[in-house]
């Protein structure tokens, strides 16, 4: 999961108008941090990649399906029209795009192709799930319990009300007013964080899967109605979600690869318990950080199925507005590259940690700009 400590300069305005953050110093920078409420197996030397891979999706089939109608059938005017001044709105979004710009720098630049509406938006979303992760991530994580998460899940449901918190929860409350925005995926994704506090093992892939959509799949439930689906598409809606949700899951099986060694030395593995065992290791051989070839066999096919996820997302990417494609395609190719990068590293994620270097990055935008003005395909009908 991402580090959630969410920096920018401090601001007397911002203090008078939102006094209900603390702040604290942290190698030269101050940091405004949300207030706390008080693989595959193989068989018969065959792959069963796809076979784990649908029954994951059905986990959250009908969930999705639900999220969908309520996007494409809502309009805004079921909403309340928050009254914002206007300085104050400009003021909340700034926050948002500065935090993103911080924290997501390639996904930041690919958002500038947007609309300013829909920049401001993606914004506000990105930041309010790097707040909900910081709960367990951050630097008050110790602090956390189903009470404190109960309450944020009760300040949600107060910003699709109309009654925000603070000065960043208000660039969300303006955003729902203006876009489709269902309410599950966030809630969704608070689950996700209430998984986080009672699970550390994770007995297989449908286990895990279940995990991955509540913190990362949601966000592109989230996203799908702010990119918009482009009006010239001959696919479904219900096909552009799908796409959106396998970027999640893939990003986040990603996160979880390269993360493996930070992991381990917090006690956790966020890796399917009944595959380990298919290839003979166990926990002890993860805490141990030895890389043996029964590790490399097993991180193969884990590497393959986050590709599975990856290419099912591509299918529904080039079906987004125009606009919007440019940040959805950088971050699949980059995220390919971060598993590029374990390979190149001869499997191991115990004592190395895998990324991608700046020029790398740069190199891919090029690469997913012109992807993103890609013309929509009718292969995928």
């Amino acid at each position: 999961m991402c580090p959630t400590i969410l920096p920018y300069s401090a601001n007397s305005c911002l203090r008078a108008r939102n006094r209900r953050f603390s702040s604290q110093k942290c190698r030269g920078k101050l940091y405004i941090t949300a207030e706390v409420l008080t693989v595959a197996p193989k068989k018969n030397g065959q792959s069963k990649i796809h076979e784990l891979s649908v029954q994951g999706i059905a986990y959250t089939h009908q969930r999705v399906r639900e999220v969908v109608r309520r996007q494409t059938h809502v309009t805004n005017d079921c909403y309340r029209k928050p009254s914002f001044d206007p300085m104050f709105l400009d003021e909340a979004y700034e926050l948002c795009r500065k935090i993103c710009a911080e924290y997501a720098k390639t996904f930041y630049l690919g958002t500038k192709l947007m609309t300013p509406e829909r920049q401001k938006a993606i914004w506000a979303i990105y930041v309010w799930c790097r707040r909900t992760d910081e709960l367990v991530d951050g630097p008050n994580a110790d602090y956390m319990n189903n009470t404190v998460l109960d309450r944020w899940e009760e300040r949600l449901e107060d910003i699709f009300n109309c009654r925000p918190y603070d000065i960043l929860d208000s660039a969300l409350t303006d955003t729902i007013s203006n876009f489709p925005l269902d309410i599950k995926p966030f809630k969704d994704m608070i689950e996700g964080m209430r998984m986080d506090t009672r699970k550390s093992r994770y007995a297989n892939f449908q286990e895990l899967y279940m995990y991955c959509y509540c913190v990362a799949g949601t966000v592109g439930l989230m996203s799908v109605p702010i990119m918009g689906i482009a009006p010239e598409t001959p696919v479904s809606a219900q096909t552009v979600y799908n796409s959106a949700l396998h970027l999640g899951i893939g990003n986040q099986l990603t996160n979880i690869l390269r993360d493996v060694g930070e992991d381990a030395l917090r006690g956790r593995v966020y890796l399917p318990q009944d595959e380990l065992a298919q290839y003979g290791l166990c926990d002890e051989d993860v805490f141990s950080r030895k890389v043996t070839d029964q590790w490399r066999e097993f991180m193969k096919e884990q590497i393959r199925r986050a590709r599975f996820y990856f290419n099912l997302a591509e299918e529904g990417a080039s079906h987004l507005n125009k606009a919007s494609r440019w940040p959805v395609w950088s971050s699949l190719i980059l995220y390919r590259k971060i598993l590029d990068a374990i390979e190149e590293n001869d499997f191991d994620n115990l004592t190395k940690r895998a990324y991608v270097g700046r020029a790398k990055k740069l190199v891919t935008l090029p690469v997913s700009y012109a992807r993103a003005l890609s013309v929509p395909s009718l292969a995928i009908q």
